[in-house]
C-alpha cells in the first residue's frame, strides 16, 4: 500500500495532522495506523470526558521539557487554534479551561471521524513494528504483516502513560531505530506518594488547600484545589497540578496550607475561643476543619499553643517519596530529544520524518495544555508537509 503520508498514532496529534492535511484539498493519500481498537480513545476520555482541549491562559511557562521557546511559539499564538479543527462551539470556564460547549469529548472524536473521508485509510488494531528508510520514503511493517509505503512519515505514538490506550512506551523504538535519543521518562499529572506518618487517619478525606511544591527549599509550583488523602500519600487536582514540577526530582516536599481563606489571626482567635469554652486539646480545630484533619494537625505539633497549631496548619509538610507510576499518570514527562528536531518538528537525522504530540520531550500543566500541544504540533507538521507537496 502506497501513500503520500503515513501517520503512526491515531490520538489527538495524529488526528489533528490528518484532518489538516485532508482539508487542504490536495487529494492526498493518507494512512493513519493506530494500535488501539479505535482512534481517539484517549481524546474521548480527556477532561473527565468533557474535552478540556486548551486554556485561555496560554504561555510557555506552562510547558516543560526541551526547547520550550519553540513550544511557546507553536502553542501561544492562539489558544483556540485546535478548536478550529472542529465544527462545534467552544467556551472557557472561570479558570480559562476551554471545552466544547456540549462538554462531551467523545463528540470531538466523532467530528474527526466525519472529516476523515475516503482519502484517508484508518488501520485500527494495527501496530507499526518496524520502519526503514527507502529510496522514495519509508517502509512500515506492521504486526499483521502489512507493508505501508509513504513519502512522508509522522510519528504521533504518544508516550508511556496510560497503557490502556496502547501507549506503553514500546513505540519509542520506532524513533530510536533512526538513532534518535530519549530523555529520561517520568510520570506526570499523577498522584504522589509521600511519607504517611501524619496522615494515616485521613484516608479518603478531601480538603481545599494551597499546595506548594518545594525542592531544596525553592518554591517550584503553587496551586489551590482539592487534596485527597490516600493510603500511599495524596491525590486531587491540586496535587496533579504541581506534580509536573517534581516527579523528576529527588527530595521534593509538599507544603499544604489548610484554610487558605482565613488569616493566622482569625484561626488563632478561634482556637483561643475553643479553649475558653473548655474544648479538649484534640478538638481545638473542631468545626474549623474536618475533625480528623484537625486532630492530625494537633497530634503532629504536640501542642495546645494556638500559634504553633496555626503554623502547622498553614505549613503541613509532606516529603515526597515517589509517584503511582505511568499506569496512573495522564502524560509522560520526557521523550524524543527536542535538540534532534527542527523548528518544523522534522527529524534532523532523517529527512521527511516528523514528530508531533507527547512522543516528544514536551509536557504541559494540567488544564488543557497537553491537548493543545498535541493539536498545534500535529497541525504544524501538516502545514510543513503541505508546503513541500
Amino acid at each position: 500500500m502506497n501513500y503520500d503520508v503515513a501517520i503512526v498514532g491515531g490520538g489527538a496529534a495524529g488526528l489533528a495532522c490528518a484532518a489538516r492535511l485532508n482539508k487542504s484539498g490536495k487529494q492526498l493519500k493518507i494512512c493513519v495506523i493506530e494500535a488501539g481498537d479505535r482512534i481517539g480513545k484517549k481524546l474521548a476520555a480527556t477532561g473527565n470526558g468533557q474535552g478540556n482541549v486548551s486554556n485561555e491562559y496560554m504561555t510557555a511557562e506552562h510547558y516543560h521539557g526541551g526547547n520550550t521557546a519553540l513550544v511557546g511559539r507553536l502553542t501561544c499564538a492562539d489558544a483556540y487554534a485546535g478548536t478550529k479543527l472542529f465544527s462545534c462551539l467552544f467556551s472557557a470556564d472561570s479558570s480559562g479551561r476551554i471545552y466544547p460547549a456540549g462538554r462531551q469529548a467523545s463528540a470531538l472524536v466523532d467530528d474527526f471521524l466525519r472529516q476523515l473521508n475516503s482519502n484517508i485509510t484508518l488501520l485500527t488494531g494495527v501496530k507499526a513494528e518496524k520502519i526503514k528508510k527507502t529510496e522514495n520514503g519509508f517502509e512500515i511493517r506492521t504486526n499483521n504483516s502489512q507493508t505501508v509505503n509513504c513519502k512522508y512519515l509522522v510519528l504521533c505514538t504518544g508516550g508511556k502513560a496510560q497503557k490502556q490506550f496502547k501507549t506503553d512506551g514500546s513505540s519509542y523504538a520506532l524513533a530510536t531505530s533512526f538513532v534518535h535519543t530519549l530523555t529520561a521518562l517520568y510520570p506526570s499529572l499523577v498522584q504522589l506518594k509521600t511519607q504517611t506518618e501524619y496522615i494515616k487517619t485521613l484516608k479518603g478525606i478531601r480538603a481545599d488547600c494551597v499546595v506548594t511544591a518545594l525542592h531544596n527549599g525553592k518554591v517550584l509550583a503553587r496551586k489551590r484545589g482539592d487534596v485527597i488523602f490516600t493510603e500511599y500519600g495524596v491525590s486531587g487536582n491540586a496535587v496533579f497540578a504541581v506534580s509536573p514540577y517534581i516527579t523528576d526530582k529527588q527530595g521534593a516536599v509538599l507544603s499544604l496550607e489548610f484554610l487558605p481563606d482565613f488569616s493566622k489571626e482569625e484561626i488563632e482567635k478561634s482556637i483561643f475561643e475553643h479553649k475558653k469554652n473548655g474544648s479538649e486539646n484534640s478538638e481545638l480545630l473542631s468545626g474549623t476543619l474536618h475533625n480528623q484533619i484537625g486532630r492530625a494537625i494537633i497530634k503532629r505539633c504536640n501542642s495546645a499553643d494556638e500559634k504553633i497549631i496555626c503554623n502547622t496548619l498553614k505549613n503541613f509538610t509532606l516529603p515526597v517519596t515517589g509517584t503511582l507510576g505511568f499506569d496512573y499518570a495522564q502524560v509522560t514527562k520526557g521523550g524524543i530529544n527536542m535538540d534532534e528536531v527542527t523548528d518544523e518538528l522534522e527529524s534532523r537525522l532523517v529527512k521527511n520524518l516528523f514528530f508531533a504530540g507527547e512522543v516528544l520531550d514536551v509536557d504541559g500543566d494540567c488544564g488543557g495544555y497537553n491537548l493543545h500541544w498535541a493539536f498545534t504540533s500535529g497541525m504544524a507538521v501538516a502545514d510543513t508537509i503541505l508546503k513541500r507537496i
